[in-house]
């Protein structure tokens, strides 16, 4: 099939490699002049292991390549951003803008899939509504589905391929002729649905790990109060063969997460209690490890210099967006008298791509582990020790042992951990 693939981000890129390279000839569009200019040359502009070396296969087959306009193919996939607005409902500006690009080139038993994260309805309703506009019965004329994917940063291309797959059809034969097109390089089972069962099916399985991360970090700062050990506490929890708690943090990141629950709160939100309540309360820890920043340097006077490990919302990747850090780097510098400096190897965040750990230490009242990324494992705490101002650490992904660190002459402060109490 030629197929056309709207949006060239963390999940397009790789759709249109992965088609690209089984058997397809994939055009791939997007807005970035950049991205295009890039994919066109067999090259990324994202962090992502061996989607570099598919993408250039691809090009090199001519299989894949890029253009800042659709055209007539056999199937249209929507792959672009639902950020969501300041009052926290869905921004489906950018889903509209896709579908409406398309309509000019689709012709009668395309194929249009929708795998945006999208709230419930918008399958049927926005993008149903748009090709009735135009003159198409969606499920008669044309085949529609939405089609969500299931992958983690870092291995998207494993789980494009391996992770199962639910298909919500506008109808079953939309459902049955989407199934065959993603047959031809997921490995996974998938599953035919209907349209807004899949939408909500989506939305529900990070709602899930949202619920149950606010539920982490609710103990973080309970056992704070308390005087134990949150790590340990889901660590000895979670060997019940029906537990599994998740882990704590400076709060929630990502498209998907830290989204995604709001356009289940936006659709009922008289309903929606403990998702909301949830939100909020990741939505609250970025302002948390702020005031806890502030009282870990109370005792320093006049500028307060903070060293900030990690501002990605997850480790070894760059991706930024929503990350809890950003938050708590704004917090700083809006307080006045702190001075955040970050480093990051993986995004040029006020420079920390290119800033060295130790040079970035030196002279700072407070070092923060604010993102577990692998380079920041093994440093070296006694050289830390030496070139501080105050020798203070504040790990908020328990990725540190408290012993190394104290042997080594630091102070070592963890989140959740109420260590003072006792």
């Amino acid at each position: 099939m030629k197929i056309c693939i709207i949006g060239l981000g963390y999940i397009g890129l790789p759709t249109a490699a992965m088609f690209a390279t089984h058997g397809h000839n994939v055009l791939g569009v997007d807005v970035n002049k950049k991205v295009i200019d890039a994919l066109n040359e067999g090259k990324i502009i994202i962090e992502e292991p061996n989607l570099e070396e598919t993408v250039n296969l691809a090009v090199k087959n001519g299989s894949l390549r890029a253009a800042m306009e659709p055209e007539e193919s056999d199937a249209f996939i929507i792959c672009v951003p639902t950020p969501f607005k300041p009052d926290k409902t869905a921004d489906l500006s950018y889903v509209e803008d896709g579908i409406r690009r398309i309509i000019p080139y689709i012709r009668k038993d395309n194929i249009i899939v929708l795998e945006s994260t999208s709230p419930p309805g918008t399958t049927r309703n926005l993008l149903g509504s748009i090709l009735k506009e135009a003159g198409f019965i969606p499920g008669e004329d044309v085949y529609v589905a939405y089609c969500p994917e299931r992958v983690l940063p870092g291995r998207i291309l494993k789980e494009l391929k391996e992770n199962s797959r639910v298909i919500g059809g506008i109808n079953e034969e939309s459902a049955r002729v989407v199934k065959k097109l993603y047959e031809s390089f997921v490995e996974g089972e998938i599953f035919i649905s209907e349209a807004t069962t899949a939408e909500m099916c989506k939305l529900m399985e990070n709602t899930y790990r949202d619920v149950n991360i606010a539920l982490a970090n609710e103990l973080a700062m309970l056992c704070e109060k308390i005087g134990v050990n949150a790590w340990e506490v889901i660590k000895y929890a979670n060997k019940h063969p029906r537990v599994n708690l998740h882990m704590p943090g400076p709060g929630v990141g990502g498209h998907c997460i830290a989204v995604d629950p709001w356009f289940i709160v936006e659709k009922q939100p008289e309903t929606a209690k403990i998702i909301k309540l949830a939100r909020n309360t990741n939505d609250g820890m970025p302002h948390y490890v702020f005031e806890k920043i502030k009282d870990l340097t109370k005792n320093v006077e006049g500028k307060i210099k903070v060293c900030i490990l990690g501002v990605t919302y997850k480790p070894n990747v760059d991706d930024m967006r929503e990350s809890p850090i950003i938050e708590v780097i704004q917090l700083l510098k809006e307080q006045g008298n702190f001075e955040p400096v970050v480093v990051d190897s993986h995004v040029d965040f006020d420079g920390s791509k290119e800033r060295e750990l130790y040079a970035a230490a030196e002279g700072a009242h407070l070092l923060v582990l604010a993102v577990n990324h692998n380079e920041f494992k093994d440093l070296d705490f006694a050289r830390l020790k030496n070139i501080m101002k105050c020798p203070v650490v504040f790990d908020t992904r328990n990725y540190w042992d408290a012993d190394t660190v104290e042997k080594a002459g630091l102070e070592y402060h963890l989140l959740g951990w109420g260590r003072n109490k006792q």
